[in-house]
């Protein structure tokens, strides 16, 4: 009986978000096209506290994390408040948050509008995971499969996969390969040059895609690599003593956005029919907000709010070190991850940009 009453309250809802939207939306969607989730896999920028219950340094589940999330709660994401994937949600009025898939507190009711998967740290590259003991792409995968399960048990076979078809699936991943495991670590430097570990990251990416085209997935956006030698921990380590943007991790990000996009292309022309997989350019809109920070109202483009801001992020960000007093003026909240006030601004961009490539 209680299953089945979840499954009547699930079901109405489902029915409820699809006629009204749970909230209201900003963004005007094109005619005859609704989006009734987000999904998100990859990395920390869209992890939302999947990490909290890993045995790893990469989690961030304690103050100042989420000093300016609702209720000054740290729930696990890398920011002071939130991430795209709520961002984004809120924005085409499915949702204010997009709750972690590992949430303790996710119920049948959050199902159908969508969840995170996501796991700080992870890349591409399997190796990327290994090294700091996080949820590498392939569990990540195994994780949507048990959540599809219990999504069509909650709202039937042809409601889940009606969601999972118009629902929009975010993959962010490739920073941690190239700033951490190539650069940082070396490991891989000594295996490959830079082409080909492109060519290794991009043959992952397209693996993983496939991998949830193959169970549901068709409104699929791919994040490109930010300019990762502009974030101040890269400044820090690679920029010289005056913390100039490492130039080489800059042109080895091009590198991998370039072979990335042209898979994609290919993956819509022959490979994954009646799908939009769409390449989110994230380096250029990112770039120019750190080096021009005055046109878009920001003032520090060069350190995080948090403690000095020029290495601190994760365990090394915490309530002994303090924070910077306006954060709106900061384009990072720590040493690696932007703040709200910055995601909200690529976030409206992306949104203006590349909803209707989704149609």
């Amino acid at each position: 009986m209680k299953e089945l009453n979840s499954y009547i309250w699930c079901t109405f809802v489902f029915v409820f978000l699809m006629l009204f939207g749970s909230c209201k939306g900003v963004t005007k969607l094109p005619e005859n096209m609704t989006i009734p989730a987000v999904y998100a896999f990859g990395d920390s920028i869209v992890d939302q506290g999947n990490n909290n219950l890993l045995k790893t340094l990469i989690y961030c589940n304690f103050l100042p994390y989420g000093r300016d999330f609702p209720g000054g709660f740290p729930s696990g994401r890398f920011t002071n408040g939130k991430t795209p994937p709520d961002l984004i949600a809120e924005e085409l009025g499915i949702k204010e948050l997009i709750p972690a898939y590992n949430d303790k507190n996710l119920t049948v009711i959050d199902l159908p509008t969508g969840v995170s998967f996501a796991s700080g740290g992870c890349g591409y590259d399997p190796q990327t995971s290994k090294i700091v003991s996080v949820t590498p792409l392939s569990d990540q995968l195994e994780h949507f499969k048990e959540y599809i399960g219990k999504l069509k048990g909650a709202v039937g076979e042809e409601g889940g996969n009606k969601i999972l078809k118009e629902g929009l699936f975010l993959l962010v991943a490739g920073s941690d390969d190239l700033a951490n495991t190539y650069f940082t670590v070396g490991i891989r430097r000594l295996q490959y040059d830079i082409s080909s570990y492109a060519d290794l990251l991009v043959a992952s990416a397209s693996d993983f895609i496939q991998g949830i085209y193959e169970l549901g997935a068709r409104r699929i956006a791919v994040f490109s690599l930010p300019p990762i030698g502009c974030l101040p921990f890269q400044r820090t380590l690679a920029g010289g003593s005056r913390r100039d943007c490492a130039d080489n991790y800059n042109k080895a990000a091009q590198l991998v956005n370039s072979k990335l996009s042209l898979q994609l292309l290919n993956l819509n022309n022959r490979t994954l029919p009646q799908s939009r997989v769409v390449y989110i350019d994230v380096y250029n809109p990112l770039l120019d907000l750190i080096l021009h920070p005055l046109n878009y109202g920001f003032e520090v483009s060069d350190k995080g709010c948090c403690g000095s801001g020029n290495i601190e992020v994760t365990t090394l960000c915490n309530k002994y070190i303090g924070t910077c007093g306006n954060v709106s003026n900061y384009i990072f909240w720590d040493s690696y991850h932007p703040t709200e006030r910055a995601y909200k601004f690529l976030v409206d961009h992306i949104i203006q940009k590349y909803i209707e490539s989704f149609q």
